[in-house]
């Protein structure tokens, strides 16, 4: 006789090949420009799949909403699908807009429609994770997302709110928050697969968080896996297995440094060492010293104070792109030299702080949480055993190693278990190897992340991309879009070791727009220019800065 482990397998089974949302096309039409901003050609759809892959007398599902984005190149070789991170974070409203979806777009020799969608849980889906009944205690929760350095009782105080986010989204969020998981996410993307009627096999390109969600899926589905790009790499181990993502903040202190290596490298283009002769060691230590002056004597700035809180956040957000060094050194600038009045302007003039989504920013948090701590399988009950964890973090990284104390608080307590987690192994050989990239120095998953989990996938290699930031979205190289274009167009792996050098040195103001011009445009090498203020100064896999 059959178990019931047996005969659920074989029903998730039965879902994967023979879904019947799978056996039509997509119908593809105008978007709603509310929710996909665009200033590329993009069409949506909507697909409606199981809510509960797990309840197979049900007949609930779930509407995902689709947005392509057109290959220029025609006819279309096939569809990628793509994930921007988090978890928690959103893509509709990421991928149609330029800069990134030229970058994209190259990067995969724009000879392939590119798809995203708002993953369960997220802002945009259709089912949010809300755990508050109300927007203020949902901006306490985002507020709550505070360094756990910036006072001796900060980390007390994060494992206790830490239980109270807990208890709520069980109170009111226990269906949801079952739903929620990367393992059935990746069943929706095996289901826009089957949906989009072409080979039947998944084309992914997952970043941070993603390449998680991306192993989960190419573990769950092996032989339907044509091509793959892991960028960016987390430890898929950790974040299932351990009490945080402690291998994540490897290379963080090292990248930190580089903000001012690559400054006195570069003393005209870099405002904190122009005209003076301070080294390196020197202009990192007189921000360490400031980040220590400011959280007991804070400097007010407009509607907002530069105290240990925001200016260590506003650290960390810049550790995702390079290529918001130079404002960031433009802001330092103006801190030491005591210029306050001019640094309201230049903050409004940066974006720092600028919230287009509301809804979104309040939302992302409790996503992030939904996602990540019904993944996790690492539970504690007493603080005083929660303590070694942030310890580790600590010692990890003075920079970043205080920063997501507050998440692995609520995950540590959490109370939501998902209707299915994956469990399983990690050692996979798909139907096509994978390829995953990493930079030599990103601050959020270090490249040997990357090499870590390519051990595990039989097969893959590892591009190394000499840059700084996080994932090959902060490095702009032509030979990246080189090696990418000819994974997607025939599967060619880059030999094993193969390191792709940087055309946006630091502090250059060499940007995307100028090395994809160098490779699909005149061929000219890019120019140095003087960079004074940025045009992109976050990531778009960075979550919303908010300042106090």
């Amino acid at each position: 006789m059959a178990s019931f482990r047996t005969l659920l397998q074989l029903s998730f089974l039965s879902l994967s090949l023979a879904q019947p949302y799978g056996t039509s096309k997509l119908q593809w039409g105008p978007c709603n420009k509310t929710e996909v901003p665009s200033n590329v050609p993009v069409e949506c759809s909507a697909l409606f799949v199981p809510l509960d892959y797990t309840d197979t007398r049900s007949n609930e599902t779930l509407k995902l909403d689709l947005v392509k984005v057109l290959a220029p190149v025609k006819p279309s070789k096939g569809s990628i699908l793509f994930n921007f991170g988090g978890p928690g974070g959103t893509g509709r409203d990421v991928i149609g807009n330029n800069p990134i979806a030229a970058e994209l777009l190259a990067l995969t020799g724009r000879q392939f429609d590119l798809i995203t969608f708002d993953p369960r849980g997220t802002a945009g889906s259709n089912i949010p994770i809300h755990c508050y009944e109300n927007d203020y205690d949902a901006w306490s929760l985002l507020f709550a997302q505070r360094a756990s350095n910036s006072s001796d009782v900060e980390l007390g105080r994060q494992w206790a709110y830490g239980a109270t986010v807990a208890d709520t989204c069980l109170k009111t969020q226990n269906k949801t928050g079952s739903l929620i998981s990367s393992a059935f996410v990746a069943r929706d993307m095996m289901q826009i697969v089957d949906a989009l009627g072409e080979d039947g096999l998944l084309r992914y390109w997952g970043f941070s968080y993603g390449t998680t969600l991306g192993a989960t899926t190419a573990a769950m589905f092996p032989d339907r896996i044509e091509r793959m790009i892991l960028d960016g790499v987390q430890n898929p181990h950790e974040y299932y297995h351990a009490q945080a993502d402690f291998e994540e903040w490897t290379d963080s202190d090292k990248t930190f440094s580089s903000i001012f290596t690559g400054c006195v490298a570069n003393r005209d283009n870099c405002a904190l060492a122009r005209g003076n002769n301070k080294t390196a060691a020197e202009l990192e230590q007189a921000v360490w010293d400031l980040l220590d002056t400011v959280k007991f004597n804070p400097i007010p700035v407009g509607s907002f104070l530069v105290d240990y809180v925001n200016l260590k956040a506003l650290f960390v957000n810049l550790l995702y792109d390079s290529s918001g060094w130079p404002g960031l050194a433009v802001i330092l600038n103006l801190i030491f030299t005591g210029q306050t009045d001019v640094l309201v302007d230049v903050v409004d003039a940066l974006g720092v702080t600028n919230v287009t989504n509301v809804f979104a920013t309040i939302q992302r948090p409790q996503a992030l949480a939904g996602i990540h701590c019904s993944d996790n399988m690492v539970r504690t009950e007493k603080f005083e055993d929660f303590v070694p964890a942030v310890q580790h973090m600590y010692n990890t990284s003075r920079i970043i190693g205080d920063a997501l104390v507050n998440l692995y608080s609520i995950c540590a307590q959490w109370k939501i278990e998902p209707k299915e987690r994956y469990t399983g192994s990690f050692e996979v050989k798909t139907k096509y190897p994978v390829l995953f990239i990493g930079n030599s120095h990103d601050a959020l998953t270090p490249l040997v992340s990357a090499k870590n989990v390519s051990a595990t996938f039989e097969g893959s290699v590892v591009l190394e991309v000499d840059g700084y930031g996080h994932s090959s979205l902060a490095a702009p190289s032509a030979c990246t879009i080189r090696t990418t274009s000819a994974y997607w167009a025939d599967g060619t792996l880059p030999p094993k070791g193969k390191i792709c050098e940087l055309d946006a040195p630091l502090y250059s103001g060499i940007t995307w727009e100028d090395v994809i011009e160098t490779v699909y445009g005149n061929g000219t090498a890019p120019a140095k220019r003087d960079a004074p203020h940025p045009a992109r100064l976050r990531s778009p896999l960075a979550p919303p800065l908010v300042l106090h």
